[in-house]
């Protein structure tokens, strides 16, 4: 069996904290797609983690932990996240399993992406200087560096030929990027080392074997649909694709083996970096929502842009990825606001429709918001669905009409433990 789950947003909307609340249910988590340039933040026993390669179920015992061949792999992060879970006792060489197939990222590309997103000046995408995308560029133009790459005697030389071709890629761009690559590299090759220490596998192998064996399988989605490189918003998205049709080339899991698609948004909207976003606010009221939130990309540390959430782009996001089953997140930032609003149709190009369109640009988009009465009661002291306030519930149960798909899971706070099982999972 084989669920999904991953966000319905641009991000950001509290996966980690879901996948760690299923994950007993599970067998196996995978992650199959995105880099280090995604977080996932955990909170439970008053500490907070947060991950960015390693999938969300490994602080869980029982459960083995794949990173898939759709994941691009960043030694030098890598390893610093994994130092970063020292006093946890975990074993990794048993319980992280990274397939040969995924791609890694080389100190070059994160120069490349430094260098591609200056030259671009006020025009840039917002990229988190991860080198995500340009080693998606190399997967995509047959030049990639894979993790299997690393168990073969001559690693070093095919590394050499791609770094110097970054360099020479990096004196065609008109941009002055200071650096030591032997300082960059001797950390890389130290990185590396570890890295190697862990289990390489044949992904889809070791999938398709789990599967015929009854296994469980939770496959873990990174970054958001409206940041998928298909159906986002183009070009300001990543470089993957972040949907439920990713789980297929990003494990190599066949599409009828899927069952569930858990989908997570918020109760609102943000969004880090630039492109469009219909309903953010610019008030009093997106900086309340932000404040409150803690609103800060967990892994750059940027603000989020916030503002009220838009249900055009969360139906086609349902849409777009079959979604069964919704969780939202961050109820309580809401509570003790005078009012509620979410966006139910555009105005796009003179005409209202109630779809998402092929852009969503400030220029063209306008949305029409209907209005809700807010829950003034703060949700600490929720523990079970019959204690969500009404005014809340009237809020979930519109969008769960709006959407076609139940709302099973609420999150009132940020610890496992503010979690409530409205409907359950079915």
């Amino acid at each position: 069996m084989v669920d999904v789950l991953l966000g319905l947003q641009w991000g950001d909307e509290g996966k980690g904290k879901i996948v760690d609340v299923l994950a007993k249910n599970y067998d196996i988590i995978a992650r199959f797609q995105g880099g280090a340039n995604a977080g996932h933040t955990l909170k439970f026993d008053g500490r907070k983690h947060v991950l960015h390669t390693i999938p969300s179920g490994i602080f869980h015992k029982d459960i083995i932990n794949v990173v898939g061949n759709g994941v691009v792999v960043d030694p030098v992060s890598l390893k610093k996240e994994i130092d970063g879970l020292a006093d946890y006792d975990i074993d990794f060489k048993k319980r992280l399993l990274i397939s040969r197939q995924a791609h890694v990222t080389l100190p070059t590309h994160r120069l490349i992406d430094a260098a591609s997103e200056t030259a671009k000046g006020k025009a840039k995408i917002g990229s988190t200087l991860k080198g995500i995308g340009p080693t998606y560029m190399d997967k995509a133009g047959r030049n990639g560096f894979r993790i299997g790459d690393f168990e073969l005697p001559d690693w070093k030389k095919k590394y050499r030929f791609l770094v110097d071709k970054h360099l020479k890629l990096l004196d065609c761009i008109d941009v002055d990027i200071q650096f030591d690559l032997d300082e960059l590299e001797n950390e890389f090759f130290e990185a590396v080392e570890q890295l190697k220490k862990l289990s390489f596998i044949d992904s889809e192998v070791y999938f398709n074997q789990a599967i015929k064996a009854g296994k469980n399988i939770l496959a873990e989605g990174a970054q958001g649909t409206l940041l998928d490189i298909n159906f986002g918003t183009y070009p300001y998205v990543t470089s993957s694709t972040t949907t439920a049709a990713g789980v297929s080339i990003g494990l190599g899991i066949p599409p009828n083996k899927i069952r569930k698609v858990f989908g997570v948004f918020k109760a609102y909207t943000t969004r880090v970096g630039s492109g469009p976003f219909p309903t953010e606010l610019f008030d009093e009221t997106g900086k309340r929502m932000a404040r409150i939130g803690n609103e800060f990309g967990a892994t750059t540390g940027r603000p989020r842009r916030c503002g009220w959430l838009d249900l055009v782009a969360l139906k086609y996001a349902v849409d777009i990825n079959g979604a069964t089953e919704l969780m939202m997140m961050k109820s309580d930032v809401l509570s003790g606001f005078n009012q509620v609003k979410a966006a139910t149709t555009y105005e796009y190009l003179g005409k209202e429709i109630d779809y998402f369109p092929f852009s969503i640009d400030e220029k063209y988009v306008k949305p029409v918001y209907t209005t809700f009465k807010s829950w003034q009661k703060q949700l600490d002291d929720v523990t079970e669905a019959k204690d969500i306030p009404k005014n809340l519930e009237e809020y979930i149960q519109f969008i769960e009409k709006y959407v076609g798909v139940p709302v099973n899971i609420v999150s009132v706070g940020p610890d496992r433990k503010q979690t409530i099982m409205r409907k359950g999972i079915s």
